[in-house]
């Protein structure tokens, strides 16, 4: 995709994080169009890292009004892993991990293999705190929706 005509792709960066985990959560989507930053955020009272990460995902793909290449950038290993290498493996078993039991977060996952279904997505890792100024953003909008929360 990185050969793909800037105008005919969307950015995304996600974030998500709770203070203490389990416990009040923010997540944080920046996507990029022709130039156009679009921030979205949002926050849940009682939550996890993993579920915040997965719904910036869903969230900002969700917001995508028509098919695009998308590459969408993530400090979750678990997102990445979990979306590029263990979902069919889930979808095949049922729904069910290694082990047999029902995979953590479903609805999250098939929320977010829904919304991408229409769109070509590349899903990149990027180590968080490192300086990718995107991914600071979408951090520091994660944040502020959870202690917009905390505030009440």
């Amino acid at each position: 995709m990185a050969s793909e005509p800037a105008e005919n792709l969307v950015e995304i960066w996600t974030d998500g994080g709770c203070r203490p985990n389990p416990g009040p959560g923010g997540w944080a989507a920046v996507l990029k169009y022709k130039g156009t930053i679009r921030e979205l955020s949002g926050a849940e009272g009682d939550t996890t890292n993993n579920r915040m990460e997965l719904t910036a995902a869903a969230e900002a793909l969700t917001a995508l009004t028509r098919p695009c290449k998308v590459v969408l950038h993530t400090d979750s290993q678990y997102l990445r892993d979990g979306i590029t290498r263990w979902h069919a493996g889930w979808v095949r078993k049922n729904w069910r991990n290694a082990a047999g039991d029902p995979v953590k977060n479903m609805d999250l996952w098939r929320r977010i293999l829904d919304a991408a279904k229409p769109h070509e997505v590349e899903w990149i890792w990027v180590r968080g705190h490192s300086g990718d100024v995107m991914n600071e953003r979408a951090d520091v909008l994660a944040t502020e929706a959870r202690e917009r929360l905390e505030r009440g």
